[in-house]
């Protein structure tokens, strides 16, 4: 296992972690709390003694059943070989007190009486915002100097603005979570969020490596340029190996379901190293993002001419969502995000088909029949 720098901590991380949110289960579904726990707890401690030595979770995982098989894998000496973090469900904060108490049932879950990092999860302007107004952070910093917590970061959602001032606002954060691959360099965070919190001093952990599984299965005619090269690399560890190329990323967490991608990606860790990719290679993720990107039906440039939307809906939003089921061949993760975070005025079906949207938009895409379509296709009928 290869090892990098945590931040500012004497401490060095597996270039691998292990991220609980997939974790097998009967159905395959990470919303399911059915998980395998047999084969969940096996694949676990196969990975730790591999050297991967952080291990993340969350309260909502597998509907509160990740962190009880976390906690069951690490019994045994496991425990004392990695640093454990999970996140705080910070929606579900609405008063004083409700920070201890979901930490003391997350505790509890994993059978724990201390947490190395706690996440605040999901964070975005908004959630943080609210955050504040609760002091939420004061009771975080309790939790730490009573011993529960060793420290404070945040997972995140949002945009790079966003991101830039909660690492700028709050200087007790040690790691931070984020959402990246070669995909994603200009979404949420991104290259440049990744850097500004690096230079900060902060561990920058990353998940969605893989974009749920999307990048390990790119369309034929988008991994040619990886199938023309001369080096034998699966898409998966293409992926990876981009991550790990950059200095700034501490560890990639992997949502792995299965002893076979738990192996293949210790392989791809162990190939791992900062500044590994060459010119070339690195012209290869420029090829394959074209590609992908080439995949997308409606021509949206994210523009905001239409809005405000008369009826309030997120009409850059809803034509994203869509492109994005096309651009990877898969509506899952399009659906789960159209039914499940957007609010119900934010989506397609709120739209009265007024047309205002039509006459402002420059590049005359037909919103308004784009909006019944995505309905159809994001929505409980898809």
């Amino acid at each position: 296992m290869k090892f990098r720098k945590f931040g500012k901590l004497d401490w060095d991380v597996s270039a691998l972690g292990f991220g609980c949110m997939r974790l097998p289960t009967a159905d395959g579904s990470m919303m399911s709390a059915d998980v395998n726990e047999e084969e969940a707890i096996g694949m676990i401690r196969f990975a730790i003694d591999s050297g991967v030595n952080y291990v993340d979770s969350a309260y909502p995982y597998h509907l509160g059943r990740s962190e009880v098989v976390l906690g069951k894998a690490l019994k045994g000496g496991y425990r004392d070989r990695v640093k454990l973090a999970t996140k705080s469900p910070v929606w579900a904060l609405k008063k004083a007190g409700d920070f201890d108490t979901y930490l003391n049932e997350q505790l509890e879950r994993l059978g724990e009486e201390h947490i190395d990092f706690y996440l605040f999860h999901g964070l975005g302007s908004r959630r943080w915002k609210a955050m504040l107004d609760l002091d939420v952070v004061s009771e975080a910093e309790a939790a730490v100097s009573d011993g529960r917590i060793g420290h404070i970061g945040f997972s995140f959602h949002d945009d790079v603005e966003a991101f830039k001032e909660i690492v700028d606002w709050y200087g007790g954060c040690t790691v931070c979570l984020i959402q990246h691959n070669y995909m994603d360099i200009e979404n949420q965070a991104g290259t440049e969020g990744l850097r500004y919190a690096a230079a900060r001093g902060l561990a920058v952990a990353v998940m969605e490596p893989l974009l749920g599984g999307n990048l390990a299965r790119p369309p034929r005619k988008v991994r040619e340029p990886f199938d023309e090269f001369e080096q034998s690399r699966t898409p998966a560890d293409w992926a990876l190996q981009w991550l790990w190329d950059q200095p700034e990323v501490s560890v990639v967490l992997s949502g792995m379901n299965s002893m076979r991608q738990v192996e293949e990606n210790l392989r791809s860790a162990d190939a791992s190293a900062v500044g590994s990719l060459g010119a070339r290679e690195l012209e290869l993720f420029d090829r394959v993002r074209e590609r992908y990107k080439s995949r997308a039906v409606i021509q949206c440039t994210s523009c905001g001419y239409c809005l405000p939307c008369p009826n309030e809906v997120d009409i850059p939003g809803m034509l994203e969502l869509y492109n994005e089921g096309v651009t990877y061949d898969d509506w899952a993760a399009p659906r789960f995000k159209y039914m499940r975070m957007m609010g119900e005025g934010k989506r397609a079906e709120a739209c009265e088909q007024c047309g205002d949207c039509v006459e402002k938009c420059p590049q005359e895409i037909s919103i308004s029949e784009w909006m019944t379509k995505i309905h159809e296709m994001l929505g409980q009928g898809g």
